[in-house]
């Protein structure tokens, strides 16, 4: 909520004096729903959405008047492209996610803040936990699923002072797949 969105900055701001990056990842996925219930529908885009809205939009305001920061979104490659499996509000919600970016990219530039999206792919947890739905025609060209710590660093590198001039880009992570689907 906005309110717990306060509380946190507001902590983060006393006790650190200061806010130089957030990192936006909270996140479901549609396995968590029931895919033909419209509640789905809502908790989907205000978990993955209005969540990184409401943190990119305060966050923003407060790195604004700082003059610098960095903003990195998490959303997935169903950000970019659709999928016959999932309920399609994470597709939108995810979506969402990749043009909020670059809208606040756009809107804080002038103001030293930079604003980027990650799109992770199939991670190796992932395929785990859905191995009975997911099959070789899901696997990335580079022939395996991702690792957490792959997606960890291009979301460093984002955040760092090494990005200084990216902003508004999408980092996709995801072995190849969204360029072969």
């Amino acid at each position: 909520s906005e309110a717990d969105w306060h509380r946190v900055l507001d902590h983060t701001l006393k006790h650190h004096g200061q806010l130089d990056v957030l990192v936006n990842n909270a996140g479901i996925s549609s396995s968590a729903v029931d895919a033909d219930a419209t509640e789905a529908w809502d908790l989907l885009i205000d978990t993955n959405a209005k969540s990184a809205y409401l943190g990119t939009q305060l966050a923003g305001a407060i790195m604004k008047n700082a003059g610098r920061g960095s903003i990195v979104n998490i959303s997935s490659i169903y950000g970019c492209v659709g999928s016959p499996t999932g309920h399609p509000a994470y597709h939108a919600s995810k979506a969402a996610v990749r043009n909020l970016t670059k809208a606040m990219a756009v809107r804080l530039a002038p103001h030293g803040v930079r604003v980027n999206s990650v799109h992770p792919g199939f991670m190796a947890q992932m395929v785990s936990a859905k191995s009975k739905r997911l099959n070789r025609d899901t696997l990335a060209p580079m022939g395996r699923t991702g690792k957490p710590i792959e997606v960890s660093y291009g979301v460093l590198f984002l955040a760092s002072d090494e990005a200084s001039y990216v902003t508004g880009t999408e980092l996709v992570i995801d072995g190849g797949f969204l360029c072969s689907h």
